[in-house]
Formats: C-alpha cells, structure tokens, sequence
C-alpha cells in the first residue's frame, strides 16, 4: 500500500507543478493546447476555450503544451511573459507546501492562528534554506543522488502508514522539485530563464536555446537512466 500512495503522491506533486505552469500561462495569455494529469494514451478528455484538458494512462504526474507551432512562435511570446509561465510550475510547488505544513500543523496541534497564518511560512523558510545549504553536498557524490526505484523501493520507510510521515514526504518532493526545477541547467525551469534573460540582454543569445536545451535533455536522460540502473542492481 505504501508503494502505490508514493507513486500517486509523486505523481499528483508533477501534476500541481504543472497546474502552476498552466495557470501562470493564462494569467499572461500564453495559449495551452493540451493540460494532461498522466502520461500516455487518452482515456476521457473535454475541452474549455482553445484547452484541451485530458486524464491520461500513466499517473506519474502530466504535462502542458503551449499552443505553439515552432520555436519562431515561442520566441514571438515576450521574454516577460515566458518567465512568469517558467516560473509558475516552481510556485505552485512552494505554495502547496504552506497548505501541507498547514494541515500538518491542525492535525498535530490543533487549531490555532499561528498555526496556519504563521508556523507554515517560518517553517517553509526553515525548510528550503536546509535544503539549499545541502545543494553542494547532494551533488558532490552520485551516492546521494536517487532514482524514483530507489524512492518507491524505501516506500515503507518514507511513508510507513502514517499520514503524517506522508505530509512531510510531500513536502520534502515539493521543495525539491521547486529547487532542482530553478537550477540554471536547461531544460529546467531554471535554465530556460536564463536563457530569456540572455536573450534580453543579446538578440543573438536566441541561437543558443536549442543547442543548449539539447545538451541538457543529454545529460539530464543520461543522469536518470545511470541512477535507474544502479538502484535497480541494488535490488537486484
């Protein structure tokens, strides 16, 4: 039981991410063909103005589609506008975050003003500037680095039954999700603002973005499927 809660955590944390990207997209009218929760073929769908919002097979998390044609289409958005929908998937993860330590807060303590108007943002804070300061370190070796096998493979301990324990699975995902997502490493969220704020300061630096975002679907695929082979070995 605790495998599958993981996986659908996991899978409904992507899907806020993407959920932000969607709502920051129509706050700075930049058209979404299709707003997917899960990967892989359709199984119902409708659709809302020009959205085409679907529930796919696949419940590891979803996706969003800008209705673009071509990179021309893109770069015709303005740079403003591309970071607020870069950054939307980022917030939507933080602010998820406060409602999860909120909850948490009313289940441990009961309620109180301080615990849902206070207490959640001081321990975001607490929260993501500990998880910032080990950065370097959880880059340091490929040993602190793990794959979702390794994540679903210790689901009794990350969950263990209790909601609780849940709670603060989530809000661990959340924050690395928002952080790893803001590194300047394309084609993160991160990386892509980068790449508009060069773009600001050079016209030119346009000819880096698809270089640049292949390179880094490269390395980012090839980091996953080294950690999904080793953690596989391990259980193996």
């Amino acid at each position: 039981m605790d495998y599958l809660i993981v996986v659908l955590t996991i899978g409904f944390l992507i899907t806020i991410h993407e959920f932000g990207h969607l709502i920051a997209a129509k706050s700075v009218g930049v058209g979404i063909k299709i707003f997917s929760v899960g990967f892989g073929p359709k199984l119902l769908s409708f659709k809302k103005n020009e959205t085409e919002y679907r529930l796919s097979l696949i419940p590891l998390g979803g996706y969003v589609l800008p209705e673009i044609e071509n990179e021309n289409e893109l770069f015709a958005i303005p740079i403003k506008n591309r970071i607020i929908f870069a950054l939307g998937g980022p917030a939507a993860n933080i602010f998820s975050c406060l409602l999860f330590f909120m909850i948490g807060n009313l289940l441990v303590s009961g309620f109180s003003l301080s615990g849902i108007l206070i207490n959640p943002f001081i321990q975001l804070y607490q929260s993501l500037s500990g998880f910032i300061i080990k950065l370097p370190q959880i880059f340091s070796s490929s040993e602190n680095l793990s794959s979702l096998v390794d994540v679903i493979g210790k689901s009794d301990l990350i969950i263990g039954g209790s909601f609780l324990k849940a709670l603060s699975f989530a809000v661990m995902l959340n924050i690395n999700l928002a952080v790893f997502n803001l590194l300047p490493i394309p084609p993160l969220d991160g990386g892509k603002i980068v790449l508009y704020l060069l773009e600001k300061l050079h016209p030119k630096a346009l000819k880096l973005h698809i270089p640049v975002t292949v390179v880094g679907w490269v390395f980012m695929i090839g980091t996953m499927l080294f950690l999904t082979f080793r953690d596989v070995a391990r259980y193996l």
